[in-house]
């Protein structure tokens, strides 16, 4: 444990430094100027709308996690946000400045200040972990010895200041999207776009890469936008979620109303995987028609989740059966699934239900089981 906080003493300093060289760090969810404005932007490829209308703002210091399928319009997104695609119509707006009518001249300095992770890391094989760093430094004229000595101040951030002479060959895959996230960082830029920075990662791998990112956001207030079409990314370190499908945003919200109450079908879809489900032994047991017992699920958030709630089930609304879930924490906040199975019969059902509704839960009657099953 020891050593756990000297590095990460290490990193906070290393960090401050950073700040004080480039942009002033600033807590997570600044309200200034928006870093990114997105005004009915549209973008077709012949007769198919990629974007259909999309508008967003970020702010300064925020993480936003834009989620959706493949082909749901996320790429076509990221290229507007970073001017190598123009929107058909709509607006762009990157730190006040609308891009989608400067020419390509105007846009290198903008670009500059657009830091971009890849899903495959995108290093240069014949230049070491160093030299990869300090490329984007390179291509916009700084010395040598400055770009090094940049170079080797994100390396330490980054914690790979042992490897600035190796090449990429040697690295793991989490070595490498590291180097990836050193050399994003080079022009000390107002805006990280994250292109599913931890898709092709190992779970462990990627929970790191994920914590590194959080840590850089909270120290140097930099705002980062992630690409992704996994939920356990978003749920790890977003602090908003857009969910966007066939080219139009259909749900947006902080992280821990999403994951407690999804609205659109594809939020509930993409949730699935990580939010708890019913059993497959029970689900199949279950039918439309009347039973002896019916079974609920039961979604719960917020204050409403801190409560007795069902040891005070047990009273006004009578028997009941736990069969799954529980409560986890989401940006902080209580967000509990609980599956329970209740007498079919009424007034018994009624009244669990009201009870349940009553004390700010959502319950749906998902069927019914029998004594004999």
């Amino acid at each position: 444990m020891a050593s756990r906080r000297v590095k990460d003493d290490k990193m906070n300093q290393h960090v401050g430094a950073l700040a004080s060289n480039g942009a002033p760090a600033a807590g997570a969810g600044d309200t200034g100027e928006p870093v990114v404005r997105l005004v009915d932007v549209r973008r077709h490829f012949g007769p198919t709308a990629a974007l259909d209308g999309v508008s967003l703002t970020v702010g300064k210091g925020e993480i936003v996690g834009i989620i959706g399928r493949s082909g749901a319009g996320k790429s076509t997104l990221i290229r507007c946000l970073n001017g190598l695609e123009r929107p058909d119509s709509g607006e762009v707006h990157i730190e006040g400045r609308e891009i989608g009518r400067l020419g390509e001249k105007q846009l290198q300095p903008l670009r500059r200040r657009i830091g971009m992770i890849f899903q495959h890391f995108n290093l240069l094989s014949a230049k070491t972990v160093e030299e990869n760093v300090a490329l984007p430094l390179k291509i916009e004229g700084v010395s040598r010895p400055e770009r090094l000595r940049r170079a080797a101040e994100l390396l330490e951030l980054v914690r790979l200041a042992g490897k600035a002479k190796d090449y990429p060959a040697s690295l793991s895959g989490g070595q490498k999207q590291r180097v990836g996230i050193a050399r994003a960082l080079a022009a000390r830029p107002a805006l990280l776009l994250s292109d599913e920075a931890t898709s092709a990662l190992d779970p462990e791998t990627t929970r790191s890469i994920l914590a590194l990112l959080r840590d850089i956001n909270r120290q140097l207030g930099l705002t980062i936008i992630l690409i992704t079409h996994e939920m356990e990314v978003v749920r790890s370190i977003a602090d908003r979620v857009a969910v966007i499908d066939a080219g139009r945003i259909v749900e947006e919200g902080e992280v821990w109303k999403v994951f407690a109450d999804p609205q659109s079908d594809i939020a509930t879809s993409l949730l699935q995987g990580i939010r708890p489900q019913l059993p497959a032994e029970i689900a199949q047991r279950l039918s439309p028609t009347l039973g002896s017992e019916a079974v609920l699920r039961v979604d719960i958030a917020g204050e409403a989740a801190l409560g007795p709630l069902l040891a005070d089930l047990g009273g006004p609304a009578g028997a009941f059966r736990f069969l799954h879930g529980g409560i986890e924490r989401v940006q902080g906040r209580p967000v509990g699934t609980l599956f329970l199975a209740v007498p079919s019969g009424e007034p018994d059902l009624s009244r669990t239900v009201e009870f349940l509704t009553g004390r700010g839960a959502r319950v749906e009657v998902l069927g019914h089981v029998f004594d004999n099953d």
